[in-house]
């Protein structure tokens, strides 16, 4: 099991500055022997994604950090699903065909609940549901996993980041454990992370792109991690992200994604990232283990 993670020690101070900070010797937030390693959408190359199949197939390789996407019902519910459209990993095209283009929020808790969200991945997950994300907590929890949430497509759910820590408040995701050192909350948006920060400024935030070099001290103002894709970045990015403060007085980290194969992982662990997103995370983490 990994014993360190990206942005763990984060302790619950607010209203930190954003500054330069002196390089360490290492990359602050990684293992003695590699980066975090984090199971996109759980271990979604194994068992359909955001699920609690696939958040238990991580937990089996052995990962402790799950990735996820959060999107909000018609009703309010927040769900756990990727695409803004339920049609690619479900049956909801079958179950309600005259409803397209099958939009999550368009549709109700209830409705979602009648959707098969494994057949799509394979005969053996036929029956698989979209998890709430209540449900989805109480699984990571049971594990004794950790979480990195992402606040999908919240120009579509005004103030669905005030419902999502409302949910973890009442879940017992906002104590002192969880804050310092089992969840990150991110988003492509970057005013979806200020308002994650402005609300529980305790939090750890990630801001997932790659911004300009001149532009990451206004991001080091509000989040703490920058989070990009791995064919963006190069050695000297990820050194210019590591000079910089972030919201909590800390050394901005770097998680790279997504990366499913040896050689992107080595490459990406030598650019000196801390954690590293994967669809097959126990593939990187052997590769970036040896």
């Amino acid at each position: 099991m990994l014993t360190l993670v990206v942005a763990a020690t984060l302790t619950a101070l607010a209203g930190g500055t954003a500054g330069v900070v002196q390089p360490a010797a290492g990359p602050v937030g990684t293992t003695s022997s590699g980066p975090v390693v984090f199971a996109h959408r759980g271990a979604s190359a194994y068992a359909p994604e955001n699920t609690l199949t696939a958040v238990d197939r991580a937990d089996r390789l052995g990962i402790d950090w799950v990735e996820n996407d959060v999107q909000r019902t018609r009703d309010g519910e927040l769900v756990i699903v990727h695409d803004d459209s339920l049609a690619r990993t479900t049956d909801v095209e079958q179950v309600f065909p005259g409803r397209a283009p099958w939009k999550v929020k368009d549709f109700t808790a209830a409705e979602i609940r009648r959707l098969d969200a494994g057949s799509w991945f394979g005969a053996d997950y036929a029956g698989t549901r979209v998890p709430t994300l209540k449900q989805y907590l109480k699984r990571v929890d049971k594990n004794r996993q950790k979480l990195l949430m992402e606040v999908k497509n919240p120009a579509l759910y005004p103030g669905i980041e005030k419902d999502v820590l409302k949910v973890l408040r009442k879940e017992g995701w906002l104590d002192r454990d969880h804050v310092r050192s089992r969840l990150v909350v991110q988003s492509f948006d970057a005013a979806s992370v200020q308002a994650v920060h402005r609300q529980r400024s305790d939090l750890t935030t990630g801001f997932l792109g790659t911004p300009a070099v001149a532009d990451l001290p206004k991001y080091a103002a509000y989040t703490d991690q920058i989070n990009p894709q791995h064919g963006t970045i190069t050695k000297e990015y990820v050194a210019a992200v590591h000079r910089l403060k972030g919201a909590h007085g800390k050394r901005l980290k770097v998680n790279a994604w997504t990366v499913d194969d040896a050689v992107n992982a080595k490459k990406v662990k030598d650019f000196g990232v801390d954690g590293i997103i994967s669809n097959k995370p126990d593939v990187v983490r052997d590769a970036t283990r040896r």
